[in-house]
């Protein structure tokens, strides 16, 4: 079923293929090497380590998303492949040039407001804090959310096409 809406955020009508409860999982890429050492900024091996906790956690969850999106940058996608190993990823898993730590969130939210399927996103701060707080209130600097490095935060859309926080975990909250 198809239902054409108004954004509240602006006057173009967007088409939506409407099914309650869209999940977002966003994630922080995993502690990553400090550029002065390797410019490339791979993840370190305490990065890599939190990221397969979180994952081990996460499996028994059974998460299917359609879309895995991950920023360019190293560190987004080794923690996006860490995690790619114990959800179903749909439909496909890419690398965005839009994902960058300062790009606009804006955009990104005009793109979820149109889609239906339950996508995952790694990458960086500011980017992922802009956008949860820009979804969730509809500001980007409301800094709703402390994000962790390999922590992932689960929101959902309701039928009333409004974001809220369904649940968030973190390496620090796992034995």
């Amino acid at each position: 079923m198809y239902k054409t809406r108004n954004s509240c955020y602006n006057d173009r009508p967007y088409a939506v293929k409407w099914r309650p409860n869209m999940k977002l999982y966003l994630v922080q890429h995993a502690a990553a090497v400090p550029k002065e050492i390797n410019a490339d900024r791979p993840l370190t091996d305490h990065g890599r380590q939190d990221t397969e906790k979180v994952a081990a956690f996460i499996k028994p969850l059974n998460i299917a998303v359609d879309y895995l999106w991950h920023s360019q940058k190293t560190r987004a996608a080794q923690t996006a492949e860490i995690l790619s190993e114990v959800i179903e990823v749909k439909t496909a898993q890419a690398g965005r040039d839009d994902l960058a730590p300062n790009d606009n969130v804006a955009p990104l939210r005009e793109k979820l407001a149109a889609l239906a399927q339950d996508i995952m996103i790694v990458g960086h701060l500011p980017f992922l804090s802009k956008l949860t707080s820009l979804l969730l209130t509809g500001s980007e600097s409301a800094n709703t959310v402390a994000f962790k490095n390999s922590g992932v935060v689960c929101l959902n859309r309701s039928e009333q096409s409004r974001w809220q926080v369904d649940w968030a975990i973190t390496p620090e909250l796992l034995a």
